[in-house]
Protein backbone atom coordinates (compact mmCIF):
# COMPACT_ATOMS: atom_id res chain seq x y z
CA UNK A 1 0.00 0.00 0.00
CA UNK A 2 1.35 3.44 -0.89
CA UNK A 3 1.62 6.33 1.53
CA UNK A 4 -1.19 8.20 -0.24
CA UNK A 5 -3.42 5.11 -0.02
CA UNK A 6 -2.78 4.87 3.73
CA UNK A 7 -3.65 8.54 4.18
CA UNK A 8 -6.79 8.16 2.03
CA UNK A 9 -7.77 5.02 3.95
CA UNK A 10 -7.62 6.95 7.25
CA UNK A 11 -10.35 9.30 6.07
CA UNK A 12 -12.23 6.66 4.11
CA UNK A 13 -12.56 4.47 7.23
CA UNK A 14 -14.16 7.41 9.06
CA UNK A 15 -16.28 8.26 6.02
CA UNK A 16 -17.63 4.73 5.48
CA UNK A 17 -18.02 3.62 9.11
CA UNK A 18 -18.84 6.82 10.97
CA UNK A 19 -20.02 9.78 8.91
CA UNK A 20 -22.08 8.23 6.10
CA UNK A 21 -24.13 6.07 8.49
CA UNK A 22 -24.81 9.18 10.61
CA UNK A 23 -26.02 11.09 7.54
CA UNK A 24 -28.40 8.35 6.39
CA UNK A 25 -32.01 9.53 6.49
CA UNK A 26 -31.18 13.21 7.01
CA UNK A 27 -34.41 15.16 6.59
CA UNK A 28 -34.87 18.70 5.36
CA UNK A 29 -36.24 19.60 8.79
CA UNK A 30 -32.98 18.44 10.44
CA UNK A 31 -30.89 20.00 7.67
CA UNK A 32 -32.31 23.46 8.40
CA UNK A 33 -32.94 23.04 12.17
CA UNK A 34 -31.69 25.99 14.22
CA UNK A 35 -30.97 24.85 17.79
CA UNK A 36 -30.51 28.44 19.03
CA UNK A 37 -31.51 31.89 17.79
CA UNK A 38 -29.10 33.58 15.40
CA UNK A 39 -27.76 30.43 13.71
CA UNK A 40 -26.02 30.70 10.38
CA UNK A 41 -27.53 28.49 7.73
CA UNK A 42 -28.29 28.08 4.05
CA UNK A 43 -31.29 30.28 3.23
CA UNK A 44 -33.47 31.24 0.28
CA UNK A 45 -31.79 34.02 -1.70
CA UNK A 46 -32.49 37.43 -0.17
CA UNK A 47 -33.60 36.18 3.27
CA UNK A 48 -30.30 36.10 5.19
CA UNK A 49 -29.99 38.16 8.36
CA UNK A 50 -26.23 37.52 8.58
CA UNK A 51 -23.83 40.36 7.77
CA UNK A 52 -23.15 38.74 4.37
CA UNK A 53 -24.41 35.90 2.21
CA UNK A 54 -22.96 34.06 -0.76
CA UNK A 55 -24.23 31.78 -3.48
CA UNK A 56 -25.29 31.84 -7.09
CA UNK A 57 -28.60 30.06 -7.01
CA UNK A 58 -31.84 30.10 -5.11
CA UNK A 59 -29.99 29.39 -1.84
CA UNK A 60 -27.21 31.35 -0.12
CA UNK A 61 -24.83 30.71 2.76
CA UNK A 62 -24.67 33.06 5.76
CA UNK A 63 -21.24 34.42 6.70
CA UNK A 64 -19.24 37.48 7.75
CA UNK A 65 -15.75 38.73 7.11
CA UNK A 66 -13.99 38.82 9.43
CA UNK A 67 -15.60 36.02 11.41
CA UNK A 68 -17.48 37.35 14.44
CA UNK A 69 -16.34 36.57 17.97
CA UNK A 70 -17.86 34.40 19.20
CA UNK A 71 -18.73 32.57 16.02
CA UNK A 72 -22.44 31.81 15.62
CA UNK A 73 -23.80 28.31 15.94
CA UNK A 74 -24.31 26.81 12.49
CA UNK A 75 -26.91 24.43 11.13
CA UNK A 76 -26.28 21.07 9.52
CA UNK A 77 -26.98 22.80 6.18
CA UNK A 78 -24.23 25.34 6.84
CA UNK A 79 -21.75 22.69 8.04
CA UNK A 80 -22.36 20.49 4.99
CA UNK A 81 -21.90 23.49 2.68
CA UNK A 82 -18.64 24.34 4.45
CA UNK A 83 -17.33 20.79 3.98
CA UNK A 84 -18.47 20.61 0.35
CA UNK A 85 -17.04 23.95 -0.75
CA UNK A 86 -14.28 25.08 1.62
CA UNK A 87 -12.84 21.72 2.61
CA UNK A 88 -13.28 19.69 -0.58
CA UNK A 89 -14.31 21.55 -3.75
CA UNK A 90 -11.63 24.23 -3.59
CA UNK A 91 -8.92 21.65 -3.11
CA UNK A 92 -10.30 19.24 -5.71
CA UNK A 93 -10.08 22.11 -8.21
CA UNK A 94 -6.61 23.20 -7.12
CA UNK A 95 -4.96 19.79 -6.86
CA UNK A 96 -6.91 17.33 -8.99
CA UNK A 97 -8.23 19.32 -11.94
CA UNK A 98 -11.80 19.79 -10.83
CA UNK A 99 -13.89 22.74 -11.96
CA UNK A 100 -13.03 26.04 -10.29
CA UNK A 101 -15.21 26.76 -7.28
CA UNK A 102 -15.94 30.02 -5.51
CA UNK A 103 -18.02 30.16 -2.33
CA UNK A 104 -19.57 33.40 -3.61
CA UNK A 105 -20.98 31.71 -6.73
CA UNK A 106 -21.48 28.11 -5.59
CA UNK A 107 -25.05 26.76 -6.04
CA UNK A 108 -25.81 25.79 -2.42
CA UNK A 109 -28.24 22.94 -1.80
CA UNK A 110 -31.79 23.74 -0.76
CA UNK A 111 -32.51 20.18 0.41
CA UNK A 112 -30.72 17.60 2.51
CA UNK A 113 -30.74 15.10 -0.38
CA UNK A 114 -29.15 17.61 -2.75
CA UNK A 115 -26.47 18.50 -0.19
CA UNK A 116 -25.65 14.83 0.42
CA UNK A 117 -25.27 14.30 -3.34
CA UNK A 118 -22.90 17.28 -3.54
CA UNK A 119 -20.97 15.91 -0.57
CA UNK A 120 -20.68 12.41 -2.03
CA UNK A 121 -19.50 13.82 -5.37
CA UNK A 122 -16.82 16.06 -3.84
CA UNK A 123 -15.66 13.41 -1.38
CA UNK A 124 -15.38 10.85 -4.20
CA UNK A 125 -13.26 13.23 -6.28
CA UNK A 126 -11.09 14.13 -3.30
CA UNK A 127 -10.51 10.52 -2.25
CA UNK A 128 -9.72 9.39 -5.81
CA UNK A 129 -7.26 12.26 -6.23
CA UNK A 130 -5.48 11.58 -2.96
CA UNK A 131 -5.10 7.88 -3.80
CA UNK A 132 -3.24 8.76 -7.03
CA UNK A 133 -0.63 10.97 -5.36
CA UNK A 134 2.96 9.80 -5.40
CA UNK A 135 5.35 10.18 -2.48
CA UNK A 136 6.99 13.05 -4.40
CA UNK A 137 3.59 14.74 -4.80
CA UNK A 138 2.99 14.45 -1.06
CA UNK A 139 6.46 15.75 -0.16
CA UNK A 140 6.30 18.90 -2.30
CA UNK A 141 4.13 22.02 -2.27
CA UNK A 142 1.23 21.80 -4.69
CA UNK A 143 1.55 23.27 -8.16
CA UNK A 144 -1.79 25.14 -7.93
CA UNK A 145 -3.74 26.88 -5.18
CA UNK A 146 -2.58 29.17 -2.38
CA UNK A 147 -1.20 26.44 -0.10
CA UNK A 148 2.62 26.32 -0.05
CA UNK A 149 3.33 23.56 2.48
CA UNK A 150 3.92 19.98 1.34
CA UNK A 151 0.72 18.55 -0.13
CA UNK A 152 0.67 15.88 2.59
CA UNK A 153 0.03 18.66 5.14
CA UNK A 154 -3.00 19.79 3.14
CA UNK A 155 -4.34 16.25 2.79
CA UNK A 156 -4.01 15.60 6.52
CA UNK A 157 -5.64 18.97 7.24
CA UNK A 158 -8.63 18.03 5.06
CA UNK A 159 -8.87 14.71 6.93
CA UNK A 160 -9.00 16.58 10.25
CA UNK A 161 -11.54 19.09 8.91
CA UNK A 162 -13.90 16.38 7.66
CA UNK A 163 -13.66 14.42 10.90
CA UNK A 164 -14.14 17.58 12.99
CA UNK A 165 -17.11 18.94 11.04
CA UNK A 166 -18.61 15.49 10.62
CA UNK A 167 -18.61 15.13 14.40
CA UNK A 168 -20.36 18.51 14.71
CA UNK A 169 -23.04 17.38 12.25
CA UNK A 170 -23.46 14.12 14.15
CA UNK A 171 -23.89 16.03 17.42
CA UNK A 172 -26.48 18.34 15.83
CA UNK A 173 -28.42 15.27 14.67
CA UNK A 174 -28.30 13.86 18.21
CA UNK A 175 -29.51 17.15 19.69
CA UNK A 176 -32.31 17.34 17.11
CA UNK A 177 -33.48 13.81 17.96
CA UNK A 178 -33.36 14.43 21.69
CA UNK A 179 -34.85 17.92 21.81
CA UNK A 180 -37.54 18.11 24.44
CA UNK A 181 -37.02 14.39 25.19
CA UNK A 182 -38.56 13.40 21.84
CA UNK A 183 -36.29 10.38 21.42
CA UNK A 184 -37.51 8.97 24.75
CA UNK A 185 -41.11 8.95 23.50
CA UNK A 186 -40.33 6.87 20.40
Amino acid sequence: MTRSERIADQLDWYWQRRLQPRLHGLTDEEYFWEPVPGCWSIRPHGTSTAPMSAGSGEWTMDFASPDPEPAPVTTIAWRLAHIIVSCLAYRVAWHFGGREVDYQTFPYAGTADEALKQLDEMYGRWNAGVRKLSDADLDNPPVAGPERLPLEVTVLHVNRELIHHGAEISLLRDLYRWQDGAALRR
